[in-house]
């Protein structure tokens, strides 16, 4: 698969359909798809003719998160060049901010939404799941400090849920954020397209400058937040620590990690 096809979009009214499409993988995140995916969120931003998006994973999952092998592995000259595991000038956690007309965006997940793709879900304005959808905070597992997507669960209203999670980095499935307040709506199995779209035709009946300012406002304020997380958590470089580069190294070698600390 070329890297052209890593993200679909297609179009059905006044609905978008952005589609995380590298199956084989379970839409596992690396540099060439979040480039594409930054480019197709751009062509949905200046596309007049849809008002809302619903963005999906194809296969079997929303996504399996960050793609380790290719992000965690990076050679210590290669970590301080691009400021972190992923690639310079590709960072998933600028996308819905580089929006200009702040059109409603809806995740529909299933499967799996691991680590970088809960915080992708999270950061869109809605978010629908199929209720046996796996969740997980995987970074503190990975040496590293969820400050951004503990700041998205703080800001939907998870309190002491999002604690939790984060700290463990145990699994939960949709029921659980739906009645934590995490997520909009838990639905059963194979639901959670119908169920996204409907609900963005439901935005979309609404006039559509009033829900973008409405929209540029949530994303304000998230913004806001998750900024002053990343300046708390940034100067720490996790990244360059020995317990991340253990890490990343018991998954490939799939082993169970010992950490040290360092």
């Amino acid at each position: 698969m070329s890297d052209a096809e890593l993200v679909r979009y297609e179009r059905e009214g006044r609905i978008a359909h952005i589609v995380l499409n590298r199956p084989q993988k379970l839409n596992a995140i690396n540099d060439a798809l979040t480039a594409q995916l930054e480019s197709v969120f751009e062509r949905f931003d200046t596309d007049p003719s849809v008002w809302v998006a619903v963005l999906r994973g194809a296969g079997r999952a929303f996504s399996a998160g960050g793609d380790v092998k290719e992000r965690h592995t990076k050679s210590r000259e290669e970590m301080l060049r691009d400021g972190g595991p992923q690639g310079r000038g590709v960072n998933l956690g600028d996308l819905m901010y580089k929006s200009v007309n702040s059109k409603p965006v809806i995740a529909a997940c299933h499967g799996y939404a691991v680590g970088a793709a809960l915080g992708l879900a999270l950061e869109c304005d809605l978010v629908i799941a199929e209720e046996n959808t796996i969740f997980q905070v995987s970074e503190v597992s990975r040496g590293l400090a969820p400050a951004r997507l503990w700041a998205a669960m703080r800001m939907r209203g998870s309190g002491s849920f999002a604690n939790e999670v984060a700290l463990t980095g145990r699994k939960f499935n949709a029921s659980e954020a739906a009645a934590a307040g995490l997520i909009n709506r838990a639905v059963p199995p194979g639901e959670h397209v119908s169920a996204a779209v409907a609900l963005a035709g439901r935005v979309a009946e609404n006039p559509p400058l009033g829900t973008r300012v409405l929209v540029r406002s949530m994303r304000f304020a998230l913004d806001g937040l998750e900024r002053e997380m990343t300046a708390l958590v940034d100067p720490y470089r996790l990244y360059l620590t020995k317990d991340f580069e253990e890490a990343a190294k018991a998954f490939v070698e799939k082993r169970t990690p010992e950490f040290r600390g360092e």
